[in-house]
């Protein structure tokens, strides 16, 4: 191709791309100018090596390579900024918006918390009940894990403090299946994290009131209270993101569902993202301090409400007067 068809059919592109830059440079640019950066970067950077490849006049040569080291300026200062919004979204950004979707955090709060702390009490005042939820194998491998007497808190057999790691990567797998399952599953009209909350409620409420009942709650409670405040908490938000795409599709007001399931999305991939936060959390809180027991279960549970405090400060009252992030 010769260059002055070159030109004439990607001067507009460069043009655009030269006052993206302006803009960029004055920190004046539009959400839609930084959207679509990126991939114009890319373009240039195409069109420099064509130039180069077909031997083209120094002079478009130059040309092309100064817009590219600028775009590669403004490219990785514009990854800064994108590194800022996390930090932002992390400190305000997620906890303001739990408190926007209040309602689908009360609802999934109401099923997964209430399943789990009514299945504890009727298990505790009717033993038997707990084998109508999980099977006797269960049962038995709980009440080994929790036994007063083990080394090692929460696992199966016998492990020492080396094995830690590979239990912090156990948790992580295991806890974050766990909520993206309760949230993907909200496309089934939210009957999936419905589903879930309910399922893994009444679970861990069993076990609860069955290791509690026989008198091992002791060491059952000093274990899950610090971790718990982390990974329950992210069940929930997992469940709120599901419910949320849920009520997309079955109230999607004046939008077509497939409009009304987009927008819900944004909030919803959010909320998941924050519940993989706290998962993270609890996963090093399990390996590294739940399951030691070279502390006394006082000191445990001072640590355990204490963090449980940190969270739901941290969900009522992070980020109240900024500005919602974009």
């Amino acid at each position: 191709m010769k260059q002055s068809l070159f030109e004439q059919r990607n001067q507009s592109a460069w043009q655009r791309f030269t006052q993206q830059l302006d803009a960029l440079e004055r920190g004046k640019a539009s959400r839609d100018t930084s959207a679509h950066f990126s991939s114009d970067y890319r373009h240039l950077c195409q069109h420099l090596a064509l130039a180069r490849e077909r031997g083209y006049s120094s002079h478009l040569v130059d040309q092309l390579q100064q817009l590219a080291m600028r775009g590669h300026q403004q490219l990785y200062r514009h990854r800064d900024h994108l590194g800022a919004r996390l930090i932002g979204f992390l400190l305000g950004g997620l906890p303001r918006l739990v408190r926007q979707e209040w309602r689908c955090m009360v609802a999934a709060s109401l099923l997964f918390f209430g399943s789990l702390i009514g299945i504890a009490l009727l298990v505790y005042l009717f033993p038997d009940l707990v084998y109508s939820v999980i099977s006797p194998e269960q049962v038995g491998s709980m009440e080994q894990m929790y036994d007063p007497d083990a080394r090692r808190l929460g696992r199966f057999g016998e492990r020492d403090s080396g094995d830690d790691w590979m239990m912090f990567g156990f948790y992580i797998m295991n806890n974050i299946g766990i909520a993206f399952q309760t949230f993907a599953s909200g496309l089934l009209f939210g009957l999936g994290s419905l589903f879930f909350l309910l399922f893994n409620g009444l679970m861990i409420g069993a076990v609860a009131g069955h290791l509690t009942q026989i008198g091992f709650g002791e060491t059952f409670w000093s274990f899950v209270i610090g971790h718990g405040a982390f990974e329950l908490t992210a069940i929930a938000l997992a469940g709120a993101a599901g419910l949320k795409l849920g009520s997309a599709l079955l109230a999607p007001g004046r939008w077509p569902r497939s409009e009304a399931l987009r927008l819900a999305a944004k909030p919803a991939v959010q909320l998941v993202a924050g519940a993989a936060l706290l998962l993270l959390i609890a996963a090093f809180v399990e390996a590294y301090w739940s399951s030691m027991t070279y502390t006394t279960p006082l000191v445990k549970y001072v640590v355990g409400a204490g963090l449980w405090l940190l969270v739901l400060a941290y969900l009522l009252f992070a980020g109240r007067g900024q500005h919602a992030p974009d």
